[in-house]
């Protein structure tokens, strides 16, 4: 099982980019959350069986989920979080 906590940084709230995150993370049959910051990024957990769906997910990301988001850098990092079932937006 796979693990990662991701913090985008740049275009990222108030564009659909929780919205499209989600789209793309059920895609690839991910697990997660995702969540807006209060300093203007968007943090993730992500979780999956598969390496290369985190690896094809991260570069979705990179290139912005939907067409007004903007990546400029997106920081990954190997955690530990509760199991989820789904992939979901935190509110």
């Amino acid at each position: 099982m796979y693990k990662v906590k991701m913090i985008a940084h740049g275009q990222v709230q108030g564009v659909g980019f929780r919205y499209g995150t989600v789209q793309i993370a059920r895609q690839l049959k991910l697990r997660g959350r995702v969540w807006n910051n209060s300093d203007g990024t968007v943090g993730l957990y992500v979780q999956s069986d598969s390496q290369k769906a985190l690896s094809d997910f991260e570069d979705k990301l990179r290139k912005g989920p939907t067409p007004f988001a903007s990546v400029t850098n997106l920081e990954i990092y190997p955690d530990e979080f509760p199991d989820f079932k789904n992939f979901d937006i935190k509110y």
